[in-house]
């Protein structure tokens, strides 16, 4: 199984320095776009520091990508079908949790993703992590708070939630319990 976090990082490194090189921006010019500092996004580059979730996914809107879109190009194309033991993981530095990406394609609109999420952990997301991007999470075991705008949802296992227009995101885990969910992500 491939592990961004153990085996690519130095891959995601890589793939964050060439889009950035590749649309001839500087540091500068990702770090205004992104809202992540110039030094922060030259450790990564360099592979000195773990980017959290929060700011890879800041990283990916300002390339126009989803974060699953950029976790894909860093390892490489995959085929039609994605095995169990090729889906790349992901584990947030600062929350613990792990994302699996289950399938993603850059010719295919759908992206699924499947989220452990540590007890006690929360995570947020920026409304424009959103902005290109329709999605629902699907919770699979344990209990789930999504505060959506001004909106706060508590989802059980089996509880499925569609997100609205675009706002802020925070996705937490109150419980004492470990939580396991699925998001599927629609390229608007």
């Amino acid at each position: 199984m491939d592990t961004l976090v153990d085996d690519s990082s130095a891959k995601l490194a890589r793939r964050i320095r060439l889009e950035r090189e590749a649309r001839d921006w500087s540091l500068a010019d990702l770090a205004e776009r992104s809202g992540v500092s110039k030094a922060t996004i030259s450790k990564i580059e360099r592979d000195e520091v773990s980017p959290t979730a929060v700011i890879l996914v800041r990283l990916a809107t300002a390339f126009d990508l989803t974060l699953a879109g950029l976790l894909l190009r860093a390892e490489g194309e995959a085929g039609r079908l994605t095995r169990a033991d090729d889906q790349p993981l992901w584990r947030d530095p600062d929350t613990g949790y792990v994302r699996r990406q289950v399938y993603s394609r850059p010719d295919h609109p759908l992206e699924l993703v499947q989220v452990e999420l540590p007890a006690g952990r929360q995570v947020e997301f920026p409304a424009s992590s959103y902005a290109r991007v329709r999605q629902a999470v699907w919770v699979t075991q344990g209990e789930l708070t999504i505060h959506e705008g001004g909106e706060r949802h508590v989802l059980t296992s089996g509880d499925c939630l569609g997100f609205g227009p675009p706002g802020p995101v925070v996705i937490a885990n109150e419980s004492h319990l470990p939580c396991s969910y699925v998001v599927a992500l629609a390229r608007n």
